[in-house]
């Protein structure tokens, strides 16, 4: 189903968009306490899943305080590579590739830090400036960790942060460069690279690619064994839905997977780890990235949530996720372009994410009004970037028309001008 780009902003015709909408039936699914609300997270956290909520007890009554340590025998011990394998299905990896485990952050510095040691005659490393900060900010550690030997190259934008300058980008990767590591759609513009492309570009100079999944997993297909993807890491909290801090995960291709060593020797990364022996043996596969005890009761909780993802297909999550960003482009070009909106994300389907951004120079104040008075939750990225995700599961297209009515009544009635320029401590 395309966009009928005729009709008139009003909430005909997303009425007309969810009776027609063959995943309606999953917002069930998820707990709902506010009708009223409306829910754009960018996407930061996703909603809770009925079946989360119910295994997270479930786990506390019965597998902690009953089983107590027997739960390691009844699925516990396995889980990070069970978990792995049904998140494998969603970013298109074999059995065997993908974990669960930690941060994305520590997973970032465990593959950035293997993959450096893997070339150790390579020094470049190549990423871009609309990656997530906190990926650079582990790409910086690295580097001053190993002496400043190597050098990170950011490519730019030409047009204010909305796509990368592909063309400086491939013009950064040389036979010199041991990485490049990208986002494989952007935090704030929503941009989505072509993995297949990039991948090949890299593998041409000898370099090994590392792809942030974290907003794109569970929105959109991913196909890291098709595109030879060495290494990727992702987040589960997001359109996953596995709830705030749910464990992470990466991705080593099994290729690579006995040619590269984790830099943090911890006991569940041991090959025999209840053998207790005093050297450190690594664990065959991506096993040997885990380090210490895994957190079960997030890791089972966020096994659980990914239920109505692995249910509804990526395929068709994907395409609604089309139609909903289309019908936002489109209410933001021809509905809020009077206020001084424009458009912060890329037009063009195949290149954007399930988000948008919405750029305004009061951004940051019409973000809190949304908040505070109008019972909207967007998000706010800076400098003027208002970013609105779209969750195929449980987003309507009447809640996608009634956030922007209630958008276009805050500046109708300017209330976005009571509020402080000064940022509050989480935006």
């Amino acid at each position: 189903m395309k966009l009928d780009k005729t009709f008139q902003p009003s909430p005909t015709y997303a009425l007309q968009l969810d009776a027609q909408d063959r995943l309606a039936s999953f917002r069930e699914a998820f707990i709902i306490t506010d009708p009223n609300l409306i829910y754009l997270d960018g996407n930061s956290l996703g909603r809770m899943p009925r079946v989360a909520a119910e295994k997270a007890k479930q786990i506390v009554d019965e597998q902690w305080g009953r089983d107590l340590i027997r739960g390691w025998n009844k699925g516990w011990w396995d889980a990070p590579a069970r978990v792995g394998d049904k998140i494998g299905q969603i970013i298109g990896a074999a059995k065997g590739q993908a974990i669960v485990c930690d941060t994305v952050s520590v997973n970032l510095y465990k593959l950035v830090m293997a993959a450096l040691a893997y070339q150790p005659e390579k020094k470049r490393i190549v990423t871009d400036t609309m990656n997530f900060p906190s990926d650079l900010y582990i790409l910086q550690g690295c580097v001053e960790q190993l002496g400043s030997r190597h050098e990170i190259i950011r490519i730019g934008s030409n047009d204010h942060e909305l796509t990368p300058d592909l063309d400086a980008l491939e013009s950064a990767i040389t036979e010199d460069t041991a990485l490049v590591t990208l986002s494989h759609v952007l935090v704030k513009s929503g941009y989505l690279y072509d993995m297949k492309r990039i991948t090949e570009m890299a593998h041409e100079k000898g370099a090994l690619v590392l792809w942030d999944l974290s907003h794109s997993v569970g929105a959109l297909p991913i196909a890291l064994d098709d595109c030879n993807v060495d290494l990727a890491i992702g987040c589960t909290y997001k359109y996953l839905n596995g709830g705030p801090g749910a464990p992470a995960f990466l991705y080593v291709n099994k290729n690579i997977q006995e040619k590269i060593s984790s830099p943090i020797w911890g006991w569940w990364g041991q090959n025999n780890p209840f053998a207790f022996g005093l050297d450190y043996e690594p664990a065959p596969g991506a096993a040997r990235f885990l380090v210490g005890t895994q957190p079960m009761i997030s890791l089972l909780t966020m096994e659980a949530a990914l239920e109505p993802t692995l249910q509804a297909g990526i395929d068709s999550l994907r395409a609604k996720s089309i139609l909903m960003t289309d019908y936002a482009s489109f209410l933001t070009e021809n509905w809020l372009a009077p206020f001084g909106f424009s458009l912060g994300s890329p037009l063009d389907s195949a290149k954007r994410g399930s988000h948008i951004s919405i750029r305004h120079p009061e951004g940051y104040r019409i973000n809190r009004a949304l908040i505070e008075e109008m019972n909207v939750i967007p998000d706010f990225r800076e400098p003027d970037n208002i970013r609105l995700g779209f969750a195929p599961l449980y987003t309507s297209f009447m809640e996608v028309w009634e956030g922007f009515d209630r958008i276009k009544r805050v500046m109708e009635e300017k209330k976005y001008e009571k509020y402080p320029k000064q940022r509050l401590a989480v935006t």
